[in-house]
């Protein structure tokens, strides 16, 4: 007995391998344009990133040799970035610069960069490495005023609590920010009064501008027992991405540990701290002297 011939798929069978076949294809259209899409997130990023200081305008020729990419796909971006205001056209040149909205979004990052937040990390590596009262203090009028503090784990140490205020002038914080700050400010504290807390506080408004001085040399400050009998401080400042002095870092212990030997040892890495902790808060030049 002959077999007939072998029956072909159903109506039914052929109906459910098609609605397969357009699932697959779907399938992989989506997972494509997926990665069309994070590929252009990715191209947008680095023509943004292609302008600096050096070249705050560039064209789209420009930008296309720099990405690698045909001149249509950079337009294309480039009006994208346009309409959502990342990037402004020059009407006259018809060249690129970065837009407005740019602006808006470093505004909200640098509002929660605040110095104290910024700095945590650093003041921790910092008293490791010393072993002393880690301090970090701003000017308030003709004050500072401490907004972090870490004490060392010496039985003897120097304690100064956040928000506790001192006289700017006797304090390695305070003249560490005083001596890259305008004429008016440095003559406002010295007319508000340079009492003496200790013997050696330095009550000379002549001194007092020279101390000021000798700190931009060296880039940082010392304070030898002119605020509290018996204690040593150093303290470097924190500049902002403009420039200005905002902050400084200090440490401090006892004379009989933090003599000028030691001092000399401890002084690099009070400012290498702040160094970091500025560079952090966008600043990108060198530490004027």
């Amino acid at each position: 007995m002959v077999r007939g011939a072998e029956r072909g798929p159903t109506p039914l069978a052929r109906d459910g391998e098609k609605r397969m076949a357009r699932r697959k294809t779907a399938g992989n259209t989506n997972g494509r344009g997926r990665r069309e899409r994070l590929s252009s997130v990715a191209t947008a990023i680095r023509l943004l990133k292609a302008f600096s200081e050096d070249e705050v305008e560039i064209g789209i020729s420009a930008l296309a040799r720099r990405l690698g990419l045909a001149k249509s796909t950079v337009h294309r971006l480039a009006v994208t970035l346009v309409s959502e205001g990342l990037l402004e056209q020059n009407a006259e040149n018809g060249r690129y610069q970065l837009g407005i909205a740019l602006f808006r979004l470093g505004a909200l990052v640098r509002r929660r960069m605040n110095v104290s937040n910024e700095a945590r990390p650093y003041l921790y590596d910092l008293r490791e490495k010393i072993n002393e009262s880690v301090h970090l203090a701003i000017l308030d009028e003709t004050e500072i005023m401490y907004v972090y503090n870490l004490e060392g784990t010496h039985a003897i140490r120097m304690r100064s609590d956040i928000g506790v205020r001192k006289p700017a002038y006797c304090t390695a914080e305070g003249q560490a920010i005083l001596a890259f700050q305008p004429n008016d400010v440095v003559d406002r504290v010295i007319e508000a009064g340079l009492r003496p807390r200790t013997p050696k506080t330095i009550t000379s408004a002549e001194k007092f501008i020279k101390a000021l001085g000798a700190t931009r040399q060296r880039g940082c400050a010392i304070e030898d027992e002119e605020s509290e009998i018996g204690m040593v401080c150093i303290a470097a400042p924190i500049r902002d991405d403009s420039g200005d002095v905002v902050a400084a870092v200090g440490i401090a212990g006892p004379l009989t540990r933090l003599s000028k030997k030691s001092i000399a040892a401890v002084m690099p890495h009070v400012i290498a701290t702040a160094d970091l902790v500025s560079a952090r808060l966008g600043y990108r030049g060198r530490m004027q002297a």
